[in-house]
């Protein structure tokens, strides 16, 4: 073998290596690829599929045209997006500074790539959005609802209208959700708790009111009953009746045990002591 012949040898080895390296791609899980051919999308790799398994996705080595065609690789996993705080005005004129926060995936790159280009400006994109939608929804609400549980159905409304808009641009948003609500410092802060102080104490004594006037009623219905059973007993047997009248009278005066009565055997007061005779 003459050294003209290792030399091209050499040479085509090199060439075959160099088309395999402008030939193959390596994609990895967390990653979307995109194939490009003069700048225009032609394929896509291992987009992501909702229920899909790890390992068992389109991941891996990828053959491509050399030199005509190259790839740009967007990211599959579910990213977070963070928007600067939004001051709020509710409904009763009443400012609420809110700090939310939301995650989102990307579902069609090619879309993306299309509409934004790149992962930042669709980041920048869904901030927007997403901060415009915060104004709007909860400053439809009652200052009251913001700082409840009840926000938790704005929030849904929200993530539903960001989630329609996100689509054009290929991402798909997975939740929306408030990480802080506060009053801004100062005398709105004040006036706020005072307000709230005021309307607890306003609903106690409604419900102190309520309780004394179911009271009476419960009070009132049952000496009604008391005394319409005493005036039943005294139909059926005015004996036994002047008898329970007695005891009562005599259970009441001696109450302590130690008291001490002065009257003329005869007073009407100690007839139930003497005994009745009959006839």
């Amino acid at each position: 073998m003459t050294q003209r012949t290792l030399i091209a040898g050499g040479a085509g080895l090199a060439l075959i290596l160099l088309l395999l390296f402008f030939s193959v791609i390596r994609v990895p899980e967390d990653k979307q690829a995109i194939i490009l051919q003069i700048g225009r999308p032609v394929a896509t790799v291992n987009t992501y599929e909702k229920g899909e398994t790890f390992g068992q996705t389109g991941a891996g080595l990828v053959l491509k045209k050399p030199f005509v065609q190259n790839a740009i690789f967007i990211d599959k996993r579910i990213m977070s997006l963070d928007i600067a705080p939004q001051t709020v005005l509710s409904t009763d004129q009443l400012r609420l500074v809110v700090d939310a926060y939301a995650r989102f995936r990307i579902v069609d790159p090619v879309r993306m790539y299309q509409t934004v280009q790149n992962e930042q400006r669709l980041s920048e994109e869904l901030s927007r959005i997403l901060s415009s939608r915060i104004r709007n929804e909860l400053g439809a609400q009652r200052f009251d609802l913001l700082l409840s549980p009840e926000r938790g159905r704005s929030m849904d409304n929200i993530q539903e209208a960001v989630n329609r808009s996100a689509k054009a641009y290929g991402a798909e948003i997975i939740d929306v959700r408030i990480k802080r609500a506060d009053l801004p410092p100062g005398t709105p802060l004040e006036a706020a708790f005072e307000r709230m102080r005021t309307a607890r104490q306003q609903e106690a004594l409604t419900i102190r009111a309520q309780g004394a006037k179911e009271a009476q009623i419960i009070r009132a219905t049952a000496d009604a009953d008391a005394a319409r059973v005493y005036a039943e007993s005294f139909g059926k047997d005015p004996d036994f009746y002047a008898f329970y009248r007695s005891m009562e009278a005599y259970r009441k005066s001696f109450a302590q045990g130690n008291s001490s009565v002065v009257l003329s055997p005869s007073n009407e007061f100690l007839r139930e002591f003497q005994g009745r005779r009959g006839g």
